[in-house]
């Protein structure tokens, strides 16, 4: 069975870059991409300019930092990490999340509950 591709909530893959930066340490735009993929068991599928969009903005932001370093195959790439900052917008953020999905869980099983 193939896995349904997820639309994402605005905002949603700028706390995945976050999270991802911040449980493996620097990594370039491709191998944070295929990261959140293999994570959400490729619910979540993302292009280049998906990506890249999200670590131009986070950047802006000054919630991450970019340095040119070389990858596993030689070539030369632009390594990604978190900055104080971005720890503390990524715990923002995190809880946040967590407040919405509680209270999702809960309306969800509101709903299941009245249809007894």
């Amino acid at each position: 069975m193939i896995p349904k591709k997820l639309d994402l909530l605005q905002g949603t893959l700028d706390v995945m870059v976050l999270q991802t930066l911040s449980a493996m340490g620097a990594q370039h735009g491709y191998g944070i991409a295929r990261r959140i993929e293999q994570t959400s068991g490729n619910q979540v599928l993302l292009n280049q300019g998906t990506i890249y969009a999200s670590l131009v903005r986070l950047q802006q932001r000054g919630w991450i930092s970019a340095s040119w370093g070389t990858s596993d195959n030689n070539r030369k790439a632009k390594y990604y990490s978190l900055t104080k900052r971005g720890v503390k917008q990524l715990a923002a953020d995190a809880e946040h999340w967590r407040q919405l999905a509680d209270v999702m869980g809960r309306m969800l099983a509101l709903k299941a509950e009245e249809g007894k």
